[in-house]
């Protein structure tokens, strides 16, 4: 018999054809402790790429895709508190199991098998999408819903990366290699904590005059023979305090080592299935040089960042690169795939 439960459209990824598909489904029902979340907007990140490409592991063998999600509050699950229909809300992109010793223990932060959205479990490439009211973030009016989207994850990672992971510090001097989604707004998030001088590396000259534009001291090409040279210029013959890879590739990860002060921090937030080396472990044990790998963030970060962006302290305007519609949703993933016109961040409005 036909279904008669209320449908919606949806991403749909078939990990054994590595398809995705645009189809009616059924409108998800919030369980205790869940709200359903009218989407408004969600990001097309370059992690969703992965897994369609197969870099990243199916983790089902259909899942709806999208992870930086922000919306409304459509309906309430049995036990939710504390929030009301029509609530702006951000949802977090990960979710403790809450089965682990360390969740046992009631450390969720650290949870030992985080289930992120729209690997483990359904995302917002739809309509609708379920979350735990635990991890939704309430929005203020003045925050435009599409700039609190990529809260949830292109601005949220590179804050738990600057202020968590790297703990860059007043007067301290920062690289950052690959200045698209993740490193335009480290760029940013560096300045505003007081990092300088600021150094963006990048291999396209647009980006990093957008980078200047943004808050980086200085811009060089990573193809630059003398870029050893130039950064420790600007530093004082120093070199650099903390670098961040937002890349992930052996190259930028290895040259960004090489531009590090004695113990200085190099930060991975760019992810590849490269593998690069440190050098002989003599050097790196005299230089004293961390490599330190970065991960996501935590819920209380798209609040912190909410505030600002409220307040005015930051600017998140140029970021939306580009608006596609649910069933134009391919056109997005390739404009992504090709960095046709160098996105910082394109969004679905479903």
């Amino acid at each position: 018999m036909p279904s008669t439960l209320p449908t919606m459209r949806a991403e749909r990824f078939y990990a054994d054809t590595k398809k995705v598909v645009i189809e009616d489904v059924a409108i998800p029902e919030p369980g205790p402790g869940e709200v359903l979340v009218k989407v408004a907007f969600c990001g097309i990140c370059h992690s969703d790429l992965s897994l369609i490409s197969g870099t990243f592991p199916a983790q089902r063998p259909v899942v709806t895709q999208g992870h930086e999600a922000s919306g409304t509050v459509a309906k309430l699950g049995a036990g939710v508190t504390g929030w009301a229909e029509g609530d702006r809300v951000v949802v977090a992109a990960g979710r403790p199991c809450l089965s682990c010793p360390n969740c046992r223990r009631g450390d969720v932060l650290n949870c030992l098998r985080i289930q992120l959205m729209a690997f483990a479990y359904d995302g917002a490439w739809a309509e609708y999408t379920v979350a735990q009211a635990a991890g939704l973030t309430h929005i203020p009016d003045n925050v435009p819903l599409d700039q609190a989207a990529i809260l949830a994850d292109a601005v949220s990672t590179p804050y738990g990366a600057v202020v968590r992971t790297g703990r860059v510090a007043v007067g301290e001097s920062v690289g950052v290699w690959g200045v698209g989604g993740l490193g335009t707004h480290i760029v940013q998030l560096a300045r505003l904590v007081g990092a300088v001088p600021i150094v963006a590396v990048d291999i396209n000259p647009a980006v990093l005059d957008r980078a200047l534009d943004v808050g980086a001291d200085h811009a060089f090409s990573s193809r630059d023979e003398r870029l050893h040279d130039k950064i420790a210029e600007v530093t004082g013959g120093r070199k650099l305090d903390v670098a961040f890879d937002a890349v992930g590739l052996k190259a930028t990860f290895e040259q960004a080592l090489d531009c590090l002060s004695t113990g200085g921090r190099l930060v991975g937030v760019g992810m590849s299935a490269e593998a690069p080396t440190i050098g002989p472990t003599s050097a790196f044990g005299l230089t004293r040089r961390q490599v330190l790998g970065h991960l996501g963030y935590q819920n209380v970060d798209i609040e912190t960042l909410a505030k600002l962006v409220s307040a005015g302290r930051l600017d998140l305007s140029r970021s939306i690169s580009d608006v596609v519609s649910l069933e134009d949703l391919p056109l997005g993933i390739q404009k992504l795939e090709h960095q046709d016109g160098n996105p910082i961040r394109i969004l679905v409005r479903p």
